[in-house]
């Protein structure tokens, strides 16, 4: 409560609640997923599919670290979020966008910045996967993956014929050249709210190594440093303990100016 309850507040038309009130997730003993790589998919034993369990997460459940089906997995727990400028709007990658393949793909943009005032600081996950697209139209592609037939990819675990097939489904462009990129989705980090003498503290995100120290585009008090913003401060600091000091100096002299009189 009190001036430092109304600063936390204030701080609401800038950050979402959910930044300083889940300040981990995928807790109690529960992991989450948090990088998927179809590169590695279609491995067999004595040709036949296999599965993998090589993760036990806190509560003593095991998770898959590879299916033959989809590739290999790695999971996480008690993660700190990523956090990222939000404005509610998404932009999508989809089939037909083209990117250029060197760096990872976003498939959920996030729209937003500090300049933006509809805009504020959220938590997310950020997923990372290796997936299959177009290398000659740089897009991404759809696989068929399950089905009657020789091309579904689970029964086949052949890459080739299942993007052929799968393409060729929807009447989509494929140069029949396929590789991998990197993409990237954003998961916003709504549940897991924890108890509140777990929230942030100031000093989890108001120095140089602290949680926003990748968001940018806004001065932070305890995180950035400005030559000018920095003086103005110490003059403002050396002021008013100049003030207080003159203040205290003149009642003492006041004080014994009347009992001399």
């Amino acid at each position: 409560a009190g001036l430092m309850g109304i600063k936390l507040d204030d701080h609401t038309d800038r950050v979402a609640c959910e930044t300083c009130h889940i300040p981990t997730f995928a807790r109690g003993g529960v992991a989450t997923k948090v990088f998927w790589d179809w590169r590695t998919a279609g491995r067999t034993r004595n040709g036949v599919g296999y599965r993998e369990e090589g993760y036990i997460q806190g509560n003593g459940e095991a998770r898959h670290t590879y299916k033959s089906i989809k590739g290999s997995f790695k999971y996480g727990e008690n993660l700190v979020p990523v956090y990222r400028w939000f404005n509610g709007t998404v932009r999508y990658t989809t089939v037909h966008t083209r990117f250029d393949p060197s760096r990872p793909v976003e498939i959920n943009h996030l729209e937003g910045s500090a300049d933006d005032p509809g805009s504020r600081i959220w938590p997310f996950k950020r997923m990372r996967t290796f997936q299959p697209y177009d290398k000659g139209n740089d897009t991404l592609v759809y696989m068929h993956l399950w089905g009657d037939d020789e091309d579904a990819f689970w029964g086949n675990y052949d890459f080739a014929r299942a993007i052929r097939h799968g393409m060729k489904d929807f009447g989509l462009p494929y140069s029949g050249e396929y590789g991998f990129v990197e993409t990237w989705s954003w998961w916003p980090i709504t549940h897991m709210v924890a108890p509140k003498e777990k929230a942030l503290r100031c000093q989890d995100c108001h120095n140089a190594n602290g949680r926003l120290k990748e968001v940018k585009g806004f001065y932070m008090p305890g995180r950035d440093r400005n030559l000018w913003v920095d003086r103005i401060g110490i003059l403002l600091v050396a002021g008013t303990l100049l003030g207080v000091l003159g203040h205290g100096l003149l009642r003492i002299l006041l004080k014994a100016r009347r009992k001399a009189s």
